[in-house]
């Protein structure tokens, strides 16, 4: 049986959605103020660095945005801590933790 008879002598498309090379699926966690600003408590992405993931969440959410500026990460439990978030690869299933700052003591 000839699946896609109208793309005969043609390319045919995959029937499945390729993946982008190298783009991982992160996991989103929003704490306080920033969970507040997402309107969830976390949501999945996909990116290849901490830096593209934050560009997507922060895209049309600007108190989302605001909050990111001054917040902390953490990657799988390390602290991003200086470094510049487009240096910081996510890998397939991370978790990324939005830390922003918590009043009282």
């Amino acid at each position: 049986m000839d699946t896609y008879p109208k793309y005969r002598g043609r390319h045919c498309p995959d029937p499945l959605p390729a993946r982008i090379p190298n783009m991982a699926t992160a996991t989103m966690r929003y704490w306080a103020a920033a969970k507040q600003a997402a309107g969830v408590a976390e949501e999945s992405v996909s990116a290849a660095t901490l830096a593209d993931a934050l560009a997507v969440i922060a895209r049309g959410r600007e108190e989302l945005r605001g909050v990111l500026a001054r917040s902390s990460f953490l990657v799988n439990g390390d602290p991003v801590g200086g470094r510049a978030p487009d240096s910081v690869p996510l890998a397939d299933g991370a978790v990324v933790e939005v830390l922003p700052p918590f009043a009282g003591g």
